[in-house]
């Protein structure tokens, strides 16, 4: 028979692995009989575990929520990926960044010399933008309220600052009524994606200008963000187009330049070889300006396909960098 401390982390790492268990086959995989097991269930609530007891012709036990952190237990890989979780938290813009990293330092205290080695080996760095303002970082207490109300399926109120409205004004937010569907990241920012009451529409709020208001409404039945893909519906939006996964402008072009050196250099273009050093490329961008510089920046010929309005917006780039070098003189 095992150690009783070693016993009573084998019955914790059982209980965590499935919901419930039979007290007999508890014993059995412990090795002991059903008394014993009793015994161990009763030490481990003694140190703060809830396992609640359950009746029956297979009566046994289960691992509850509580209302206090107990010790935890955690394998190998679990410990590591919970302290490769915390040193990467910084850069999920939930303003967890302090507490992740004092979680980090007690969680590596007490991590065997192995798990250590392979923990310190990871070294990140965030890297911030420069020359703009610090991104704002949403406060972990809101996501956590949205998060509730997103899985308790309630309809939510907030106050939400709207992005041309300064942090510091004493303007009182605009308060929305809302059915919170998901609580999503999407360049280092939170975003609630949700379908609004009063206009009747789809619409993304950023986490960190959003002030929950208590107490929640109704239960609501989930709607379906339209494609039915809510990582694609985000993609979309940020990208200016109203279909999921599409760009509001898109253009083709024939490029004098093997497909092998332009495709590297594309992130959202379908690039085609027509031969040792011609391909064709099918882009989207924002806009068609936008879309005209994107393929501008390849220093050779382009001959544009389609549709006009990629056309006409080299003409209109081409007008202006005329306007531009004939304003700079002849410094040059």
């Amino acid at each position: 028979m095992p150690k009783t401390s070693a016993r009573l982390l084998s019955l914790l790492s059982l209980l965590q692995a499935r919901r419930d268990w039979p007290g007999q086959l508890l014993a059995e995989r412990l090795e002991v009989s059903p008394r014993t097991v009793r015994r161990d269930i009763d030490r481990l609530r003694e140190l703060g575990y809830p396992i609640a007891a359950f009746r029956g012709p297979d009566g046994g036990y289960r691992l509850d929520a509580g209302a206090r952190l107990p010790p935890l237990l955690f394998d190998d890989d679990q410990a590591v990926a919970l302290a490769v979780a915390l040193r990467t938290a910084t850069a999920t813009g939930a303003g967890i960044g302090e507490a992740s990293a004092r979680a980090l330092t007690t969680v590596r205290q007490v991590m065997p010399a192995r798990l250590r080695h392979r923990v310190d080996a990871l070294q990140v760095t965030t890297v911030e933008r420069t020359g703009g303002r610090p991104r704002p970082q949403a406060d972990p207490r809101v996501l956590v309220t949205l998060s509730a109300a997103v899985h308790a399926r309630e309809v939510l109120r907030f106050g939400h600052s709207p992005a041309h409205v300064p942090a510091t004004s004493d303007a009182a937010p605009a308060v929305r009524r809302v059915e919170p569907h998901h609580l999503v990241t999407w360049g280092g920012r939170w975003y609630l994606v949700a379908w609004d009451l009063e206009r009747e529409d789809w619409r993304t709020f950023r986490a960190d200008r959003i002030t929950p208001r208590t107490p929640t409404g109704p239960r609501f039945t989930p709607r379906e963000v339209p494609g039915g893909d809510v990582a694609a519906y985000v993609a979309a939006r940020f990208q200016g187009s109203e279909a999921p996964g599409e760009w509001p402008c898109r253009g083709e072009v024939i490029l004098d330049a093997p497909a092998s050196a332009v495709a590297g250099h594309l992130r959202n273009g379908v690039v085609e070889e027509c031969g040792p050093d011609r391909c064709r490329v099918v882009l989207g961008a924002w806009s068609w300006p936008g879309l005209a510089a994107e393929l501008g920046r390849f220093d050779v010929d382009i001959e544009v396909v389609g549709p006009a309005e990629l056309r006409d917006a080299f003409a209109y780039l081409a007008r202006r960098y005329a306007a531009a070098a004939a304003e700079g003189g002849t410094g040059a």
